[in-house]
């Protein structure tokens, strides 16, 4: 009855330690100058190192999703050009935020969940704390503010990398003329596309690098308990990813 009762409170308990966690951390804001250093090389290990896998995927995913776009539309009544109409702003609007978001949640989220975690078992979260410095702000805020700054960076890189992508496979597959794909694009564009894309992207970043800091803060149970903890925040950040975007399409495209 006891383990019922704990399995069944658990989700309010962590959701409880989660928002707490965030609170102490933007109230150590004001504090920004002594994190400032670690906010750039997090910008750079979250944003910059990134660059190369993301634009990998957004490539491909361009790439495929404009040959099975020509692939379903074989009907001499449907334009070449509606290739364009659809690959452009499903890249714009949707792939390329999840993609980059589930890439960062692997490579980011997990990387986050394992550092502060071995920080755990290791005690040196308690050393900062011994020598009085703030270990939530000093190690979690710039985290995920580095996510908040660098995830729309990440996406405008994957929307134009997947845009590229696409052009060069309906180039070399000969599906559609590189002029009608863009033509197409260009009759289909919705002015708030890009928009709703950047913020999904800020709202992922923010969902990744939360998630990843709280798996990794409260880490137990020596290196098993980092390799858990790594595990959890991978595939919660992608849960979230995707319950995240549902909500956001809703509240602002319904």
């Amino acid at each position: 009855m006891a383990t019922l009762q704990l399995r069944l409170t658990q989700p309010f308990f962590s959701l409880g330690r989660f928002t707490l966690l965030l609170a102490k951390a933007f109230t150590s804001v004001g504090e920004f100058g002594l994190y400032r250093k670690n906010l750039l090389r997090q910008m750079v290990h979250v944003g910059i190192d990134s660059i190369p896998i993301v634009a990998l995927a957004a490539a491909f995913s361009g790439g495929v999703t404009t040959v099975q776009t020509a692939y379903q539309l074989v009907s001499p009544l449907i334009p070449k050009s509606t290739i364009g109409a659809v690959v452009v702003p499903s890249l714009i609007m949707e792939l390329g935020a999840v993609i980059t978001g589930f890439i960062l949640a692997g490579r980011v989220g997990a990387r986050i969940a394992a550092e502060l975690g071995t920080m755990r078992v290791t005690e040196q979260i308690d050393a900062l704390e011994a020598m009085g410095l703030n270990s939530i702000g000093f190690l979690i805020v710039p985290r995920v503010l580095a996510g908040i700054i660098m995830f729309p960076v990440l996406y405008v890189a994957a929307v134009f990398v997947g845009i590229s992508g696409g052009l060069l496979a309906a180039e070399l597959s000969g599906a559609v003329p590189v002029g009608e794909f863009i033509q197409g694009a260009r009759d289909y564009y919705l002015p708030f596309g890009p928009y709703f894309g950047l913020i999904k992207s800020v709202v992922f970043g923010f969902v990744i690098t939360s998630i990843s800091c709280y798996m990794g803060y409260f880490t137990e149970g020596g290196a098993e308990g980092v390799g858990r903890s790594t595990t959890q925040a991978a595939v919660n950040s992608c849960v979230y990813i995707l319950i995240a975007d549902l909500v956001l399409a809703v509240l602002l495209l319904g």
